[in-house]
């Protein structure tokens, strides 16, 4: 019988709890041993329906446990640092969710004890595991549409989240939370940024003022080949879902994403009319238990992580920089592991 890796989710949100289910049957190599969360019925209602024994309202106690191997990190951003310090210091195996921090000293400091402890870790980042970002990425590998000269990338949420999960306080704000994905597909697809420029503003949800936060910004790239970018992120794309990210190259031009979530045009007199994608569960969901798939073969598999702790503190390093230049109003220089 080959052996499995037992693993331990920290933090059920509706991620979190996502994430429990998938080790429940979807992810071969890997069993669920343990659950973390600091709402103790939480844990205890999705323990009973996974039939999971062990639950843990502290989670130095799931860290702790020896029948953990693999640590999964899906705590609000803010938590990250002091769960990862300590599953390292635990020689746990270890998948963080995205962003690394909200703090570039707390990143960087993730980043040092990864290195110093030698613990495995791998970044959360979906994307890069969706099946059209992967082709894309093939075809642009393979020269099929010469030399990127521009990407640009949307990421609309159908609807705000809750203003304690916006909080830049625990998401770290829009450029951050939302934002990173666009930054981390960026340095994926075109290599490292050199400069960037945001615009944004409170345009939507006027509320929102209160926490100290935007709904809308755009944000332009200039990267170190030379090519340019342009992202634009939305918390009121009301219509639907929408994340999507076209490359253009020198002899052709990709396109990423889609808007129609199932397969059927309605046409009548009044017009020709489809649904679109609900929201990220439903258009992510592959990408997420193929990443977690991949976590679980490398750590067995003694491979180095897909995507690293170096590259989480990349796409923060570039939010960062993109938050600095919407508060400043200027462009952002990005070089090595510093910004001005």
């Amino acid at each position: 019988m080959s052996r499995k890796l037992g693993i331990g989710v920290i933090g059920l949100g509706r991620l979190g709890s996502a994430y429990a289910r998938y080790f429940t049957g979807r992810i071969a190599g890997a069993t669920l041993v343990a659950l973390s969360d600091v709402n103790e019925s939480a844990v205890a209602t999705l323990a009973a329906d996974l039939g999971v024994s062990k639950q843990y309202r502290h989670y130095q106690d799931l860290i702790a446990d020896a029948e953990v191997e693999g640590v999964v990190v899906v705590s609000p951003t803010s938590t990250h640092k002091e769960m990862v310090l300590e599953a390292a210091k635990h020689g746990k195996a270890i998948f963080c969710e995205k962003p690394l921090s909200i703090s570039l000293d707390a990143a960087h400091e993730m980043l040092s004890v990864i290195e110093q402890t030698g613990a495995f870790f791998q970044m959360g980042f979906m994307r890069r595991f969706d099946k059209g970002y992967l082709a894309a990425r093939r075809k642009i590998a393979e020269g099929g549409i010469g030399t990127p000269v521009v990407f640009k990338s949307s990421s609309r949420d159908p609807y705000r989240p809750s203003l304690e999960y916006l909080d830049p306080a625990h998401s770290g704000g829009l450029f951050v939370d939302c934002g990173i994905h666009d930054l981390d597909l960026a340095r994926w697809f075109m290599g490292e940024i050199a400069s960037l420029y945001s615009i944004g503003g409170t345009l939507a949800y006027p509320e929102m003022k209160a926490i100290g936060d935007i709904d809308n910004a755009i944000t332009s790239l200039n990267f170190a080949s030379g090519a340019l970018g342009v992202i634009d992120l939305s918390r009121n794309g009301v219509y639907g879902y929408d994340i999507r990210t076209e490359i253009l190259g020198t002899a052709g031009t990709l396109k990423v994403g889609y808007l129609r979530e199932t397969p059927i045009l309605v046409m009548t007199k009044e017009g020709i009319t489809h649904d679109t994608v609900p929201y990220f569960t439903e258009r992510f969901e592959q990408a997420y238990i193929t990443q977690l798939q991949d976590f679980v073969n490398n750590v067995l598999q003694g491979k180095p992580p897909a995507v690293t702790c170096a590259d989480g503190v990349a796409a923060l390093l570039a939010s960062a920089a993109a938050t600095l230049s919407f508060k400043e109003n200027r462009p952002v220089k990005i070089q090595g592991d510093e910004i001005f």
